[in-house]
């Protein structure tokens, strides 16, 4: 009976000693991570760091939360969700009083294009006709409308009519069926409406780089956990990074996440948007997401005209991102001009 005891004592013991040893490892961090319906383009840098573990190698127990934007900015808003990738929603609540922090890039550059049906050749073919845009103040709304006032003087409501779809598959079938004319994409999405017989009639990041994707947090969160902060910017950049220079390991996230259908098509969104992805936040681009947030909410009568746009920095960890990214000698990358 002695020996047993001692048996099941040592027993014990060890396990004790796995328990401990194996602490560190099990003891992982739950976070929950923003995921627009159907994907977008502008976060492939957070599937990347899901799908291939980047998240877990940070001692993140990691998931995604997949809901529409506005949804999303709701729930970042409430802390339902811990991180948010939606910059324009998160840049109004933040002029409106929210008490957010931004603390990573993800796209550094227009990802979106705009289809349109045959017999549409020229941007000025669109006056008079009907694009499928998402909702007001997202990306896939204000990248299109960005582009086609600035560079071609077409406003809308006055030049062209707009119908708001909440996804980009919804925009699609409403191209192919006639209901729109001309509809913004992301360039995962081109594909689609590529083989359902439409063309692609310009791609907007030809003319303007933006800061797409954009990582927020309530305020709060980001005093209460910095290292988790540190570590979800250690796993996008690390995203950032295997994406521009893996192209065979990136094609399953391509297909899995923003519904690419065969790794043909995921090469051409691979060769179109490899080098489009940053961690960085160049200070210009990131006051643009204010800036245009604040010309929105002008428009809306929800800003006073003469009302100067306060300093985006104050609601940026920017410290703490350069330093992260120094740290892990993150390679940040190389854009080319944008097209006047």
């Amino acid at each position: 009976m002695q020996i047993i005891r001692l048996m099941l004592a040592r027993v014990t013991m060890i396990g004790a000693l796995v328990a401990l040893a194996a602490g560190p490892v099990a003891a992982q961090t739950v976070v929950k991570i923003g995921k627009a319906v159907g994907g977008s383009g502008f976060h492939t840098p957070s599937y990347i760091a899901m799908d291939l573990g980047f998240f877990k190698a940070e001692g993140l127990d990691a998931s995604f939360i997949s809901l529409t934007g506005r949804a999303l900015v709701t729930a970042g808003l409430s802390g339902d969700i811990d991180f948010v990738p939606i910059p324009s929603g998160g840049a109004q609540a933040a002029l409106s009083g929210a008490d957010i922090r931004y603390v990573v890039g993800e796209s550094l550059k227009s990802q979106w294009l705009i289809a349109v049906r045959p017999g549409i050749n020229r941007p000025e073919d669109l006056r008079g006709k009907i694009i499928g845009y998402g909702r007001i103040g997202s990306a896939d709304y204000d990248e299109g409308a960005a582009v086609l006032q600035r560079a071609f003087k077409m406003e809308v409501g006055k030049d062209y009519k707009v119908i708001s779809f909440p996804g980009e598959p919804e925009r699609i079938a409403a191209l192919a069926n006639g209901d729109i004319q001309a509809a913004l994409l992301s360039v995962p999405h081109a594909p689609r409406a590529i083989n359902a017989g439409m063309k692609v009639l310009l791609r907007t990041g030809d003319y303007i780089q933006r800061a797409g994707g954009t990582i927020w947090t309530k305020k709060a969160y980001a005093d209460q956990h910095p290292e988790v902060v540190k570590k979800v910017i250690r796993a996008i950049a690390r995203g950032v990074m295997y994406f521009r220079d893996n192209k065979a390991g990136s094609l399953k996230t391509l297909r899995e996440h923003l519904g690419v259908e065969t790794d043909k098509d995921a090469e051409i969104v691979w060769e179109q948007t490899r080098n489009t992805f940053g961690a960085e936040l160049p200070p210009a681009l990131f006051r643009e997401i204010f800036e245009s947030r604040r010309l929105d909410m002008i428009a809306a009568k929800q800003w006073a005209p003469d009302k100067p746009l306060p300093d985006p920095e104050q609601f940026l960890l920017r410290s703490l991102l350069d330093q992260t990214l120094a740290e892990m000698k993150y390679v940040p990358t190389k854009l080319d001009a944008p097209a006047k």
